[in-house]
């Protein structure tokens, strides 16, 4: 089987209108009293879906996994076909592909390519020293921030969920960092309280690719972080009813089958909500942005001696209740 296929059971382990108002935060007296959660807890109360981009007969759209299959959604007239556009159609439009659905052609899983949920993001943002775990395993190198620490992924590193990895020509510092990240859902500014939950599409499974040594040039991080192909993301990105219990879910990587880390969200700093609440202070989020946010204990270049990867290595990245990811490390062509 190529690599970026995937059969149904080892992705398990681990008519829409033409005119869709667009995905908008609603910030009314009544939307925030419906709320029953408080800061951070992501609960929607629509049926959960696990929201793919895929890859079949040379041509890619986006569909919806359920079981061993995927649902082709463009082979319903009026559906989008780019996950960008069917985050933007907001809670009407989810609801409408949901209907549309049900008469939609579906496909073995096994006979298709699954790409990255979101191909061209409009930003992809890490949050760093976000774990406790992984705070006390560096507390040699770095004191703990004071305040939450973003910084870019270019969205050129936005890589398939089975795809290669490239060790590159320039270092040999190549690092993994296993994260949960959030699918922004809606375009929002200043989003404060339980606001946030409507900014929120859902999860995905991130590996934060970061090539240590030029990660360390400049307190940006951007560029050690922005390689190519280091930015692998998927295998779909799962609605929040389908991970109740986003801030105590497991997360776990391995390199060549043996265990590096075995965290939980539940040792994150902050919660959800917090992070949206940080960035949104400072500009919009639109659909579709990436925000990964954080890894726990047991990346490589915080190990004595560091713990490179190198050509050949395999690592997989699985969260609990999302999937996983697995990305061969090759060679930069």
């Amino acid at each position: 089987m190529a690599r970026g296929y995937v059969t149904g059971r080892q992705a398990q382990s681990a008519s829409l209108e033409h005119s869709v108002p667009p995905a908008r935060i609603d910030t009314s007296t009544r939307a925030l009293q419906a709320c029953r959660h408080s800061r951070g807890e992501i609960i929607h109360g629509s049926e959960p879906m696990k929201l793919a981009t895929f890859s079949e007969s040379g041509r890619t759209r986006v569909g919806i996994v359920e079981g061993e299959e995927i649902v082709d959604l463009s082979s319903v007239s009026g559906l989008p076909t780019d996950m960008i556009a069917l985050l933007e159609s907001g809670p009407h439009g989810l609801d409408a592909v949901r209907t549309g659905a049900r008469q939609a052609r579906r496909l073995p899983l096994f006979s298709v390519r699954l790409e990255a949920p979101v191909l061209r993001p409009r930003k992809f943002l890490g949050l760093g020293g976000s774990y406790r775990s992984h705070l006390k395993e560096v507390a040699h190198i770095m004191a703990p921030p004071k305040h939450q620490t973003w910084f870019n992924k270019q969205v050129t590193c936005v890589n398939g969920p089975y795809d290669d990895i490239h060790l590159p020509k320039v270092s040999d510092t190549l690092d993994f960092e296993g994260e949960l990240a959030i699918i922004i859902g809606a375009r929002g500014r200043h989003v404060r309280g339980p606001a946030v939950r409507q900014m929120i599409a859902g999860f995905t499974v991130c590996n934060d690719v970061s090539v240590r040594e030029w990660q360390l040039r400049a307190f940006t991080a951007t560029l050690g972080k922005s390689f190519d192909t280091h930015g692998p993301i998927g295998p779909w990105i799962v609605t929040p009813d389908e991970l109740p219990k986003v801030h105590d879910t497991s997360l776990r990587t391995w390199v060549n089958g043996e265990l590096r880390q075995d965290g939980n969200t539940n040792d994150l700093i902050y919660r959800f909500g917090e992070m949206i609440e940080e960035l949104t202070t400072v500009f919009t989020l639109e659909p579709g942005d990436i925000l990964t946010t954080g890894s726990p204990a047991g990346v490589g270049g915080a190990q004595q001696p560091p713990l490179y990867l190198k050509s050949g290595d395999v690592v997989r990245v699985a969260i609990e209740g999302i999937g996983h990811i697995e990305n061969r490390v090759v060679p930069e062509p």
